[in-house]
C-alpha cells in the first residue's frame, strides 16, 4: 500500500492546483492587528490629509514679506467713523471672518463700541457697548450694516453666574456647513467662548465652556445655542476652549484651541478636535485629538507640538489656514526670547493639523497707529482671513491677510480719546519657503 503510494505521487501531473494557504499562527495575527491598529489611529488622518491634498505635497512655508493693507484698514476706519447711525459698530476686538455662499463677508467682533465718533476721533466719554456683534461687508469689500440683538444689545446674550456675576459670549471661528449631513440647506455655524467675570488675571474673565450658535441663511438670524465642552479644571489657566481657528479639510472641520496659559505670562497649550460638515453643534460628533489617535473625550485632549519648548509657543488667540499640502500657524510669540513676548508675530508650519509644529520664524511686529506707542497701547489676536484672498491668488495663493486687534490695556479712557486705538488694522503677508 505505501509502495503504491509513493509510485502515485511520482506520476501526478505537472501542472498543480495553488497550495492552499497557510492560516496565521497566534504570532501572526498579533501581527497583522498591531499594523491594522497603526493603520486606523496615528496615520489615519496623515493619510486622508494627504489623499486631500492630492498633488499638492507638504512644503516647508514661512512668511517672507508683509504690506500694510491700507484698503481693508481704511474700510473698517470709514464705517466707524460714519454717524449715520448711532447703534453700529465703531470699534471692537477679537476680529474673525468668514465668506458667506452669496459671496458676502461675515465679520465677528467681541466686545464692541456703539456710539458717535466726534471728528473722526473721538467717542463719548460713556459710550455704549456690547459684548458681541457681527458686520456684513459685500462682495466689493464695503461693509453694510452691523448684526446685533434686541435693544440693541448682544448678538449672543449673556447669561448670570450662580452668584449673579456676569457671564458672557465673545464670537471666535465660524464656518458655513450644511444644516445637517449631507443637506443642501447651509447655515452658520459661529463658535463661542463662554467667560465669567473676575479680577486679576482674570480681569478677561474666567473660561467657562465652548459653545456653537447656528445663524441661518441669508438672514443671519440666531436659531440656537448648544453647548460642546465644559471643561472641569479646577485651575482656570488649564482649561481648554476651542475656536480660535477652525479649517475645513478633507471631509472634516478641524477646530482649534487653546488653554489660558497666557494670562499668567507664558505660553498656551494648544489642542484640535475635528467634526464632520454639518455636525458641529452636535457634542457627540466631535472627537479629540488625545496625542496618538481621535477620541470622545474632551479631557483627554493632548497639548500639540508647538514651539521649541514648554515656555515657548502659542497665545490662546493664535490662528490657523491650509496652503496647499501645508498648514500654517500665526500667533504671538508667548514666552518669546529677550522679554519681547507678545510684540512680535511668529508662524510655525506643519504637514497635519496636530503637528508636529515647526518654527518659529519671525513674521512681523505690527505697527501701532499713530500716538499708540506713547498712549501705551498693544497689538494682539492676530488671525488669518482666507475670506479675503484674491481670486487670482494663485493655487495655493500665495498671499494672506492678517488681522491684529490693538488696545491700551491700562486706559480705556485712551481708547475713548482716540478710536483708532481700538479697531482692528490689516497687512497683507507673502507666502513661500523659508529663506526665500
Amino acid at each position: 500500500m505505501t509502495e503504491t503510494r509513493a509510485a502515485a505521487r511520482t506520476r501526478a501531473p505537472r501542472f498543480r492546483l495553488p497550495r492552499r494557504p497557510r492560516l496565521l499562527g497566534p504570532l501572526g495575527l498579533l501581527v497583522v492587528a498591531a499594523l491594522v491598529l497603526v493603520w486606523l489611529t496615528v496615520p489615519g488622518d496623515e493619510r486622508q490629509d494627504r489623499d486631500d491634498r492630492g498633488a499638492d505635497a507638504c512644503r516647508p512655508l514661512a512668511v517672507t514679506g508683509w504690506q500694510p493693507d491700507r484698503r481693508t484698514t481704511g474700510e473698517f476706519t470709514r464705517y466707524g467713523n460714519d454717524n449715520t447711525r448711532l447703534d453700529d459698530w465703531t470699534g471692537g476686538d477679537g476680529s474673525r471672518s468668514v465668506r458667506l455662499p452669496d459671496g458676502r463677508t461675515l465679520w465677528l467682533s467681541a466686545d464692541t463700541f456703539l456710539d458717535r465718533v466726534h471728528g473722526g476721533r473721538s467717542r463719548d466719554e460713556r459710550p455704549v457697548w456690547v459684548r458681541n456683534a457681527a458686520l456684513v461687508m459685500d462682495e466689493d469689500g464695503r461693509l453694510e450694516r452691523t448684526v446685533l440683538g434686541a435693544g440693541p444689545g448682544a448678538l449672543f446674550p449673556g447669561l448670570a453666574a450662580a452668584d449673579g456675576r456676569e457671564v458672557w459670549r465673545w464670537p471666535v471661528q465660524a464656518v458655513v456647513e450644511p444644516r445637517t449631513p449631507g443637506a443642501e440647506e447651509q447655515v452658520v455655524r459661529v463658535l463661542l467662548w463662554q467667560r465669567e467675570a473676575g479680577s486679576g488675571e482674570w480681569v478677561y474673565g474666567v473660561p467657562r465652556a465652548t459653545e456653537v450658535a447656528t445663524l441661518s441663511l441669508p438672514d443671519l438670524a440666531v436659531e440656537s445655542i448648544t453647548p460642546v465642552d465644559t471643561p472641569e479644571d479646577a485651575d482656570p489657566a488649564r482649561r481648554v476652549l476651542y475656536g480660535t481657528a477652525a479649517v475645513r479639510s478633507g471631509g472634516w472641520t478641524y477646530v482649534f484651541g487653546a488653554d489660558e496659559g497666557t494670562a499668567r505670562g507664558g505660553a498656551s497649550g494648544a489642542h484640535v478636535a475635528r467634526v464632520p460638515p454639518g455636525r458641529l453643534a452636535d457634542p457627540s460628533a466631535w472627537r479629540w485629538w488625545d496625542g496618538s489617535r481621535w477620541q470622545r473625550e474632551a479631557a483627554r485632549s493632548a497639548e500639540l507640538p508647538v514651539g521649541p519648548d514648554e515656555a515657548r509657543g502659542a497665545s490662546n488667540t493664535y490662528t490657523v489656514v491650509r496652503r496647499g499640502g501645508t498648514w500654517l500657524l500665526l500667533t504671538t510669540d508667548a514666552g518669546g526670547p529677550d522679554g519681547r513676548g507678545l510684540t512680535t508675530v511668529t508662524s510655525y508650519w506643519s504637514c497635519s493639523p496636530q503637528g508636529p509644529w515647526r518654527g518659529p520664524s519671525d513674521v512681523l511686529e505690527p505697527p501701532l497707529p499713530p500716538g499708540g506707542e506713547a498712549a501705551g497701547a498693544a497689538p494682539y489676536n492676530p488671525q488669518a482671513h482666507p475670506a479675503l484672498d484674491a481670486p487670482d491668488g494663485g493655487d495655493p495663493p500665495r498671499e494672506l491677510v492678517l488681522s491684529y486687534d490693538v488696545n491700551v490695556p491700562e486706559s480705556v479712557a485712551a481708547v475713548q480719546r482716540d478710536v483708532a486705538l481700538y479697531r482692528p488694522r490689516f497687512v497683507r503677508l507673502e507666502l513661500g519657503r523659508p529663506g526665500e
